[in-house]
């Protein structure tokens, strides 16, 4: 498989302060997909980040529940929602990509697309809102650039990668996830009832592909 054309996209996901450690909702190890982050965008001709961008009244703050705790489970008018500790506030330090990022992510990147920007929705997709139904017009525009395989890495394999993954299948692109250019908020060492074990089984079912770095760029057994 070729590892870039005209076609694909580079989308990197919410490669952001707060995941990573000494962050508000820091995932163990969030930092390391940076390096592969560097080193794939030297590899693609196309590139987009996503950027979560919350009001600091978000809904999915557990702050914003009384007697709520971050981690637990509530129901909204869309459906269940994990409440999380207060993260990526907008114009906050924590919101800011990772220092570590190359500038030359930055100086290629074709597109900086924000979600979870309304305060009573959240936004684990990078394509639809997590009522499912509020588009971020990322789709549309993918299909106007004329992309039909998107390869993703970044934060978190188990939320955001997740649902940005499944959602492009859907929206009739072809989805790569690279495994270890992403960290889980759960990860697979949490046992067999993980989110990450649950992500990986939905991309199976749904037709998400995945793949590691060094088979996507074709230097096997670095």
């Amino acid at each position: 498989m070729p590892h870039s054309n005209h076609n694909d996209l580079l989308l990197v996901i919410d490669a952001q302060r707060d995941f990573c450690p000494g962050g508000q909702l820091a995932i163990a190890e969030g930092d390391a997909v940076v390096p592969a982050i560097n080193r794939l965008s030297a590899s693609f001709e196309h590139i987009a980040l996503t950027q979560d961008w919350h009001p600091a009244d978000h809904t999915s703050f557990a702050s914003q529940h009384p007697g709520k705790q971050p981690f637990q489970q509530i129901e909204l008018t869309y459906g269940p929602q994990t409440l999380w500790p207060d993260h990526c506030v907008q114009n906050t330090p924590g919101a800011e990509f990772h220092p570590g990022l190359s500038p030359e992510v930055f100086a290629r990147a074709e597109l900086i697309l924000r979600k979870g920007f309304r305060s009573a929705i959240d936004s684990y997709s990078a394509f639809v809102e997590n009522d499912k139904q509020t588009s971020t017009g990322l789709a549309g525009y993918l299909r106007e650039r004329g992309f039909r395989r998107i390869f993703l890495a970044g934060l978190a394999y188990d939320y955001c990668v997740r649902f940005s993954a499944i959602d492009a299948v859907r929206a009739g692109f072809e989805a790569w996830v690279i495994s270890d250019a992403c960290r889980s908020v759960n990860p697979a060492t949490a046992g067999p009832a993980s989110s990450e074990e649950a992500a990986t089984r939905a991309f199976e079912e749904s037709g998400v592909r995945r793949i590691n770095v060094a088979e996507l760029l074709g230097v096997r057994g670095e």
